[in-house]
């Protein structure tokens, strides 16, 4: 059997991205140990019950120390804290990443409390679901997704490769950018269709009581999918749009004129603007079927919960 990747994996932070991490680096085989950290004393417990880790710590200071690759993966306002908190224990040599939304905010809050002598890497894995905690750790959620990696000009890149070999070990796809481009593509790819899930979401709820239960009842798929993403962990996805603001605002001016133009020609009764439009996003999503991306199947392949 041939040697791990990183003697030692320290994950601060255990909910649905972590775990998974920590599932899928096991069977991969690219860690000797895992170290958990988290705050909570019940979330803790239960890592240590499904077997995500081989040590376990309240404290993140004592989880990193002699850890070859920390990764935070916190909800991204807390990011700087948890820097400030563990720099001081890094080993020299260790890569430090995370797994926020957020690029250029995350790097500007941890850059400061991190040693010299240790390689920050941020990174984004483009996957996950809108359930929470330690529970919703899946061994397959990397597989055939991308993460992105955006390392300053200045880090090592033997080190980048490195991290580049855990992440393909995990099943990702991966890819290297300035951290500026990454947040203005996810602003339009996730930030900003979450945004319209909550929107739509919430404007259901203020319904007047009849409207609403009817509205439930009879949810259609196109509905219903806009509450599966409406449902994403709030704390989450308040700091994504407190950290992106100014990548989010301009992909929300983008969408709000090209909303100002479908309005027209609803009101206009403009078959051929939206007929040129549906049949453009139609390319778009079986683009993203034949790249590999989704699946053309019924339901986009997910399974009926409520038949299980």
């Amino acid at each position: 059997m041939s040697d791990p990747l990183f003697n030692k994996l320290a994950l601060v932070g255990i909910g649905h991205i972590g775990a998974s991490i920590a599932l899928a680096a096991r069977r991969a085989g690219v860690v000797g140990e895992i170290a958990i950290s988290t705050r909570s004393p019940a979330t803790l417990a239960r890592a240590e019950q499904l077997g995500l880790g081989d040590v376990y710590f309240a404290d993140a200071a004592d989880a990193v120390r002699d850890a070859d690759l920390v990764i935070v993966c916190v909800p991204v306002g807390a990011s700087g804290d948890v820097a400030k908190l563990i720099g001081p224990h890094l080993k020299a040599g260790a890569i430090v990443s995370d797994v926020g939304s957020v690029k250029a905010s995350v790097m500007k809050a941890m850059a400061p409390h991190l040693p010299s002598a240790v390689h920050f890497i941020p990174g984004h894995p483009l996957a996950g679901t809108e359930h929470s905690g330690p529970d919703a750790g899946l061994v397959d959620l990397f597989q055939n997704r991308w993460c992105v990696l955006t390392p300053a000009e200045t880090v090592d890149p033997a080190a980048v490769e490195k991290l580049m070999a855990f992440w393909r070990a995990l099943g990702a796809n991966v890819e290297a950018m300035s951290a500026e481009h990454h947040d203005l593509v996810l602003a339009i790819t996730s930030h900003l269709p979450h945004l319209i899930a909550y929107n739509i979401v919430g404007t259901a709820s203020d319904l007047e009581s009849g409207i609403r239960s009817e509205v439930l009842k009879f949810s259609a798929s196109g509905f219903r999918d806009f509450t599966r993403i409406a449902a994403s962990d709030p704390t989450m996805w308040r700091d994504v749009f407190l950290n992106n603001k100014e990548a989010v605002l301009e992909m929300l001016g983008r969408f709000n004129e090209d909303l100002a133009t479908l309005t027209r020609a609803i009101r206009n009764g403009d078959g051929d603007t939206l007929f040129e439009l549906f049949t453009r996003t139609r390319a778009i999503r079986r683009s993203i079927v034949a790249i590999g991306q989704d699946t053309a199947a019924p339901d986009f392949g997910r399974r009926d919960h409520t038949k299980a």
